[in-house]
């Protein structure tokens, strides 16, 4: 099956919003509301990083893998933003942020903190994390780019924001604080 990606680069949220889910909406109004300026492509349904690989080549940016992981007793939800062609290995970061046996989150659990479906993680899901059930785990190498990629809550448009931006002013507007995690290359 072919993969459709409207090559436009658009600047700012859609002029034309029928067709888009509210949490899409919601987020772009968000970013609206923040002024924090962006740029989006829209294409099919992107549930891998390797499917991102032609989003990447149009925006000029990496799309990050977005891991919603938790500890092993449900208790304590992460959301890990690491660079997309860097392997993850739980034990490197259980260690890190003191938390024995990471795996997985479910997909109700993602769907009930971050109104966000599986493929469709992202950054900007905190924003709908209203009583701070997710902690933000950002691997230091993607804070070393002055731009990042993620999708607007739906994994059919995909945004170039400033990193700054994200971290000096969506998050403390979503209320949410990162832990900053090194998480190794493997060779």
């Amino acid at each position: 099956m072919d993969f459709y990606i409207d090559e436009t680069v658009y600047t700012g949220s859609p002029e034309d919003m029928s067709g888009r889910l509210p949490r899409e909406v919601r987020t772009y109004a968000l970013l609206d509301t923040l002024g924090i300026p962006f740029t989006r492509v829209d294409h099919d349904a992107t549930a891998t990083i390797d499917a991102c690989l032609e989003v990447e080549k149009i925006l000029g940016i990496h799309i990050c893998k977005n891991l919603f992981l938790c500890n092993a007793q449900k208790t304590r939800f992460y959301l890990l933003m690491m660079p997309g062609n860097k392997k993850f290995k739980t034990k490197n970061l259980s260690k890190q942020i003191n938390s024995a046996r990471l795996s997985f989150a479910g997909d109700e659990y993602m769907e009930q903190f971050l109104d966000i479906t599986p493929g469709s993680v992202s950054i900007l899901g905190l924003a709908n994390d209203k009583e701070n059930q997710v902690q933000l785990l950002i691997d230091s190498d993607v804070l070393k780019d002055p731009f990042l990629g993620c999708h607007p809550c739906i994994n059919t448009s995909s945004l170039k924001i400033k990193t700054a931006d994200l971290t000096e002013k969506f998050l403390p507007a979503v209320h949410h604080s990162y832990i900053t995690v090194d998480l190794p290359w493997e060779d």
